[in-house]
């Protein structure tokens, strides 16, 4: 079978290329991708080339197929698997493990398995540790985005407190301060999310960016009124319109310091920010993955020593986070469509990853089947001039206070295609 990748060469070396896969082992499976959103992982993969450590060493003789957040539908089942699946189930997956003493992801490290991709062959290895998980929901979309959600829910699940008896209880302070950094991003968002609507919240949020159209956004989608309603007190802050920042946040927690503060973009003024917020036993979360390998900033061990100040970091979530975000979907607790800014078709996703850190917004989401540039989804109007579908596109978004939606992606699966 053929199939058209998006594949990783080298350095800023992406090609978008047809070529055959060859055929399924007993113990492999092959599956059609629907959608696949991208990182900023891919972006940082796509500037370093083999140079990444999950990259392998001779990728330009041996390209790799990009995309890790991905979902679609079971095409072919090798023999071994035919008892536990079956043609036409949908899927997505947990892209990284641990194979032969070798960490392999999805997206990094495989020629005929990555989510830019119209097909894929899903490796023994990813069945056989149940990497693959079969999805009950309507949209693929959710799918997709159920790896970044988990790598949010991983890094609340790695911060930790002490008990009086010097014992750690991971997760964030129940009912507790909370402040999320550089947080007006698509990873940002998501935690936003899950801070609101998860089992352990705190009951004093604020979310922090200099980016007052992002800040704005996650203002609409995610009201004070709405998480007052949960008996959380909600805040945004736009450091650039507070002469004092990390003073009106202390303000706003009676004067203490911050019991759990997120950091969510790699800029050394916001780790220490962060660090000079942290109250007594306060813990700050690094999730954002700098390409600088020196990247350091200064902290406050006198705090460290005498306030008990700690700090952890993650780069992902696991098969438990990703089960949880899975479930949070279907009891519509999470609604990922939130984090979801632009579509575009294969054709657009090379343009995309090269140029991610500069596009406004939230997630890009990549339809792999289709061609289509990548497009704003408060601009699906302004093409409708040239393609009449884009109208129809644009009423359902619209008709659904501006989110993508299971009706939009069923509407340009069934006419984009």
């Amino acid at each position: 079978m053929k199939t058209r990748a998006l594949r990783l060469y080298g350095k800023k070396d992406l090609r978008l290329e047809k070529f055959e896969l060859p055929e399924i082992k007993e113990d492999e499976i092959l599956a059609k991708v629907v959608t696949n959103s991208i990182c900023m992982s891919t972006y940082k993969t796509a500037l370093q080339g083999a140079d990444h450590k999950r990259v392998p060493d001779n990728v330009s003789e041996n390209p790799i197929i990009t995309g890790h957040e991905f979902a679609g539908e079971i095409i072919e089942v090798g023999s071994k698997w035919k008892d536990k699946y079956k043609k036409g189930e949908k899927f997505t997956i947990q892209p990284a493990l641990v194979y032969e003493g070798k960490a392999v992801t999805a997206g990094y490290s495989y020629p005929y398995y990555g989510g830019n991709s119209e097909y894929v062959i899903i490796p023994s290895e990813v069945i056989e540790t149940d990497y693959i998980f079969k999805y009950k929901g309507d949209a693929f979309f959710e799918a997709s985005l159920a790896e970044p959600i988990s790598c949010v829910i991983g890094g609340y699940k790695s911060v930790y407190h002490h008990t009086d008896d010097y014992k750690h209880e991971m997760g964030i302070v129940e009912r507790g301060s909370t402040v999320l950094l550089g947080a007006a991003g698509p990873m940002g968002l998501g935690a936003l999310d899950y801070a609101l609507h998860s089992d352990r919240r705190p009951s004093l949020l604020i979310m922090v960016d200099i980016n007052e159209k992002r800040l704005q956004r996650a203002a609409d989608i995610f009201s004070v009124e709405e998480a007052a309603e949960d008996g959380i007190e909600l805040h945004y802050i736009n450091p650039a319109e507070e002469e004092n920042y990390l003073e009106k946040i202390r303000e706003l927690n009676d004067g203490q310091g911050i019991d759990d503060v997120f950091v969510y973009a790699p800029i050394k003024k916001l780790v220490e920010d962060g660090d000079e917020l942290l109250g007594d036993d306060g813990n700050l979360h690094f999730f954002a993955g700098p390409t600088d390998k020196e990247f350091s900033a200064e902290v406050n061990f006198y705090n460290v020593h005498y306030s008990n100040t700690h700090f952890t970091g993650s780069s992902g979530g696991n098969d438990v986070d990703m089960r949880e975000a899975l479930d949070l979907f279907a009891e519509s607790r999470l609604k990922p469509a939130k984090m979801i800014t632009h579509i575009g078709g294969l054709d657009s996703a090379e343009e995309t990853i090269l140029n991610l850190p500069d596009l406004p917004g939230g997630k890009k989401l990549i339809y792999t089947n289709i061609n289509m540039e990548l497009t704003p989804l408060k601009k699906l109007r302004d093409k409708a001039e040239v393609d009449k579908r884009f109208a129809e596109l644009a009423d359902i978004v619209e008709a659904n206070n501006g989110l993508w939606s299971k009706e939009a992606e069923d509407y340009l699966l069934d006419n984009f295609s």
